[in-house]
């Protein structure tokens, strides 16, 4: 009774339109005023713990680093090597789109952060060249969910300390997914473009090539700074996100992007982002703790085991629960609230934790561009200045590529967990 009245509680809030944070808090606080045998002080122990870890640190420098990456003309650099390299093609700009965001996606960590970027340069260019806005803005919106899926993953580090697994094998986990997601955005581009045949850019020299991709090698090496340091053993995850920030803001000083007011700004945008994400975070630590004080993982393991016992069917349910929650929840949020419970249950059917946590990062992730909530839906539309039913529009057909990724991730294993046995983190 009191999980029900607690879950109730909480879905009543969030419908309210009451702060995420908030909303975890008052029932959380309720179970303690009403308990006589808790104290306030445990309470308080709970919230703090859920902050005070050094792995969670990587949460704020990430978010810096991305925001120091949209601010420090890297966008640019990555977007005018990849038109050169395949501007020619049919439909070209549609893979420029992925392949930019991909680029990009190594330093942002953050769909939001991704969206934003890729929204303000690529959706006007495609549009001056030809390109349906609907194709451009659906195209931008899919391609944005490349970068929670590799490092510097935002959602990666989130699972990783709520769940208690390496960060760093998270984040290799996700790096074969977002490849398999890259080719099926840019084979959806080839069946929605393989008729334009206006929609083609002259053919630029090898020179032009060879200028842009040496222009583009500096912006890039963040990912090799990154993830050549987590791969080598020369820092933690989380000392790679100090050493990124440091690498983005001497390439942003060197471009000369980087004035006053921009660092200001960039600054006072990540202290925002990063209090309303740690805030949710402390908030969701003492609900979980409620949550497996009151035996929520072993009442949900009861009530799933009497439904099937079939690791297949668990994966399935799994599957649809969080493509729901994922339409009025965002990732961080759903991340907190629902792997403590679900994460028990799924280790009882034999399911490693770091593969069913890029399943649930990606389904999470799919809510982001899904009504009604869909983050990345009105970050398009404010950047762009589209009507968010044009953005919708242009998003639905890159759905097929989005569940055959999924399915991918889901019911084959090994595509998530081949590359961090392979290089020794699992």
């Amino acid at each position: 009774m009191t999980l029900l009245i607690m879950v109730i509680s909480l879905l009543l809030l969030l419908a309210l339109r009451v702060p995420v944070s908030i909303a975890l808090l008052i029932p959380s606080l309720g179970y303690v005023l009403m308990d006589p045998s808790v104290r306030l002080g445990t309470a308080v122990q709970q919230t703090v713990s859920g902050v005070d870890s050094f792995s969670i640190l990587a949460v704020p420098m990430f978010i810096l680093l991305g925001n120091l990456a949209n601010v420090s003309g890297v966008t640019d650099k990555l977007y005018d090597a990849a038109v050169a390299a395949i501007g020619h093609l049919r439909g070209s700009l549609g893979y420029v789109n992925v392949a930019t965001s991909f680029g990009f996606s190594w330093m942002s960590g953050a769909a939001i952060a991704d969206a934003a970027a890729m929204g303000r340069v690529q959706v006007p260019a495609m549009v001056k060249r030809g390109y349906k806005q609907e194709f451009a803005l659906g195209v931008t919106g899919a391609s944005s969910l490349i970068a929670p899926m590799i490092p510097p993953s935002i959602p990666a580090v989130i699972y990783a300390v709520t769940a208690g697994v390496s960060v760093g094998a998270l984040f290799m986990a996700g790096i074969v997914p977002a490849l398999i997601l890259v080719g099926a955005l840019c084979a959806t581009v080839w069946l929605l473009m393989r008729k334009k045949n206006e929609l083609r850019l002259p053919k630029a020299t090898w020179a032009t090539r060879g200028k842009t991709a040496l222009g583009a090698v500096p912006a890039l090496g963040s990912a090799v700074v990154i993830l050549g340091g987590i791969l080598s053993g020369v820092f933690t995850p989380t000392e790679a996100s100090g050493i990124g920030v440091i690498y983005i803001a001497v390439l942003a000083v060197v471009y000369k992007a980087l004035t006053w007011r921009k660092a200001y700004r960039t600054l006072l945008t990540t202290v925002e982002t990063s209090g309303s994400v740690l805030l949710i975070v402390a908030a969701a630590a003492l609900f979980g703790w409620v949550l497996a004080r009151e035996q929520a993982p072993q009442v949900a393991a009861n009530l799933i085991l009497d439904i099937t016992n079939q690791p297949i069917v668990f994966l399935i349910l799994v599957n649809v629960l969080l493509l729901l929650v994922g339409c009025v929840l965002e990732p961080t949020a759903a991340i907190l609230i629902l792997v403590p419970v679900l994460l028990p249950v799924a280790e009882t059917f034999g399911i490693d934790p770091v593969h069913f946590g890029i399943m649930v990062i990606f389904n999470l992730l799919i809510g982001l561009i899904t009504p009604p909530v869909g983050l990345v839906l009105f970050v398009l539309s404010s950047v762009t200045k589209a009507p968010v039913p044009v953005v919708i529009k242009g998003i639905l057909p890159f759905f097929v590529p989005m569940v055959v990724t999924l399915l991918f991730i889901t019911f084959i294993p090994v595509v998530t967990l081949g590359l961090p046995v392979l290089l020794g983190f699992l």
